[in-house]
């Protein structure tokens, strides 16, 4: 869009040099003799021509380099990525063929462009080049104009939405007005200056359609459309909360609904998690065990040998006990020992 600007400010500059110099396209009803000065003047005034011309092209056919750019991003996953390509490929198709036909065909030799006179109407009037041009850049503006046009149909925006959308598709058929009008004044009054104009007003509209779409936060303040949002936003938040309040069952009369409401939330909070965790799936997962092994020794009662299985004969010392608890990796089960050891505690992490 930088080098949009930059051709756009040449035209605008060169525009206006122009209109205040003569060139080798020569009113018959003109009496002014040719002599050297007026040669030298209306040569400079063809070179103008030419590169006004030629900045014209390159600002039009930028801005729509720009806009298709704009067009493949949003549409990137959609069907109309495809036209846009095709378009795309017109576009540049239409730019090389237009400027060969310009620079190498409708007027040789070059130099025959600000030649006073020049051998050829082609040179000075460049009609074929007008035709050309007429017919491919307005053809192109129809189709960026159109690409956007079935989603935008079937959307079902708001309707103050929809008028700023129309109001940037409304700047955009004013570009090709301006290029239909600026080649009319071209063609029926090619001495005057009315197709200077035009050429200035479809080239600053061109800019300013393509750039509407990126100030949409700008618009969004001047229309306000944004608390029209959040105001369609609350309403359907209010509604849908009003519809969950319902469909749990505190605002429902019947049991029955209650219970289908609750089951019904109770699978969508399941189904979320479900996906939730399909995203760690991966992840390799590890198992931590905890096992806490307690060692003690009590005196002994008079039934801790039936207890633990043991026979009269193999028993322990009068009077000790040995308690084995494991917690966390098996049950609890007691065996022997010789000695009062005390109390030990041991940890162990597999």
């Amino acid at each position: 869009m930088l080098v949009a600007v930059a051709t756009d400010t040449v035209l605008i500059v060169g525009m206006n040099i122009v209109a205040m110099s003569s060139s080798n396209l020569i009113d018959p009803n003109d009496t002014t003799p040719l002599d050297a000065q007026n040669i030298k003047d209306r040569q400079f005034g063809s070179k103008m021509v030419l590169v006004v011309e030629q900045m014209q092209c390159l600002t039009i056919w930028t801005i729509k380099t720009c806009i298709l750019i704009m067009y493949n991003r949003l549409t990137m996953s959609l069907r109309q990525n495809l036209a846009v390509k095709i378009v795309g490929g017109y576009v540049l198709l239409s730019f090389v063929v237009m400027e060969i036909l310009y620079l190498g065909v409708w007027c040789r030799p070059f130099n025959q462009y600000w030649a006073v006179p020049p051998n050829s109407t082609q040179c000075n009037a460049a009609t074929n080049h007008l035709i050309t041009n007429m017919v491919f850049n307005i053809s192109s503006d129809i189709m960026i104009i159109a690409i956007p046009m079935p989603v935008f149909l079937s959307s079902t925006l708001p309707g103050r939405r929809k008028a700023v959308l129309c109001g940037v598709f409304a700047v955009g058929t004013f570009t090709i007005i301006s290029a239909v009008l600026n080649k009319y004044y071209s063609f029926t009054q090619p001495f005057g200056l009315d197709w200077t104009f035009w050429y200035i007003r479809e080239s600053s509209t061109a800019i300013i359609a393509a750039n509407l779409p990126l100030t949409w936060t700008l618009l969004q303040h001047v229309f306000h459309l944004k608390s029209f949002h959040e105001k369609y936003a609350n309403q359907y938040t209010h509604s849908h909360s009003r519809s969950g309040f319902r469909s749990n069952g505190y605002g429902s009369r019947n049991p029955r609904s209650t219970i289908r409401g609750t089951v019904s939330s109770a699978i969508d909070r399941s189904a979320s998690e479900e996906r939730i965790n399909q995203g760690f799936a991966s992840i390799p997962l590890k198992i931590y065990q905890k096992r806490e092994i307690q060692i003690s020794t009590l005196p002994a009662g008079p039934d801790d040998h039936r207890r633990a299985g043991m026979s009269s004969t193999d028993s322990l010392p009068d009077g000790l006990k040995t308690r084995v608890d494991v917690q966390g990796g098996g049950a609890s089960h007691s065996s022997r020992s010789h000695g009062y050891n005390g109390s030990t505690s041991e940890k162990s992490i597999v």
